[in-house]
């Protein structure tokens, strides 16, 4: 069997809203910045917006990809993703939502596998549901990314999601507080947010990498972490996403103290 030569990070959370997307999209600009090539896997099957947020609309999906591999039409994997750039490639989640339950969650691990042959990282965005291919997505890849809030829900629903990790005795997880998705929420402090989930945070993203216009950049395609200033202007933020990247890059599926 050939060995794999990419590494695969899986951004998931408790519950919606925590700024999965934008963050999966400036992780993927902060390895475009090293010259890796990276694969954005959108499966958020049912509402996925890495092809919107970026503008490229889908030619194929992971629907197509899936349905393809079942009926043995499949040839080249590079048919199923779309070019962003240099070294951003995206695989869309399905235009028709319905077409979500359509998807055999066995086929997954195949296509994270075919992925990882082509790319140096593929990233993987998800919704915040513990269901049957989310569940074979967390067993397969190389490491995890808990993204959470300071918010109650968001505290209760990551504590329950790190006690089942426990139990299970997975460990490839790191844990990031957004503070960027919504600046306004300050219910805890950090050694109360600790308290609560029972767990080390390993990184924070300030209210500082919020972005007023966040919206406009949606609107015309492009990534934060791409643009020339951004290592300036968000100093201290644009450093926390390049070391999460690094540390994902070099880490391995039992890199958790």
């Amino acid at each position: 069997m050939k060995k794999r030569i990419g590494k695969s990070l899986c951004l998931f959370s408790g519950k919606g809203g925590v700024g999965k997307t934008v963050l999966a999209l400036n992780l993927a600009g902060i390895y475009a910045g090293i010259e890796k090539k990276v694969l954005l896997v959108d499966l958020d099957l049912s509402g996925g917006g890495i092809a919107l947020a970026t503008n490229k609309p889908a030619i194929k999906t992971v629907y197509n990809f899936v349905d393809d591999y079942n009926n043995n039409r499949f040839k080249d994997f590079n048919d199923y993703v779309v070019k962003y750039n240099d070294y951003i490639d995206i695989l869309p989640s399905p235009k028709d939502p319905r077409q979500a339950t359509k998807i055999d969650s066995k086929y997954i691990e195949i296509l994270l596998d075919k992925a990882t042959f082509h790319y140096d990282v593929v990233l993987i965005d998800t919704n915040h549901v513990l269901n049957e291919i989310n569940l074979v997505v967390l067993d397969a890849v190389d490491s995890i990314l808990f993204v959470m809030q300071n918010d109650p829900m968001d505290l209760k629903n990551m504590k329950s999601l790190l006690s089942i990790f426990k139990d299970l005795e997975k460990t490839n997880y790191k844990i990031l507080l957004n503070n960027s998705r919504d600046p306004f929420k300050k219910y805890f402090t950090m050694f109360d947010i600790k308290s609560i989930i029972k767990s080390n945070v390993d990184y924070e993203l300030t209210s500082e990498f919020y972005v007023k216009n966040m919206d406009a950049y949606v609107m015309n395609g492009e990534i934060v972490t791409l643009q020339p200033k951004a290592a300036n202007t968000f100093n201290k933020d644009y450093t926390t996403l390049v070391k999460i990247a690094l540390d994902f890059l070099g880490g391995d599926k039992h890199d958790k103290d």
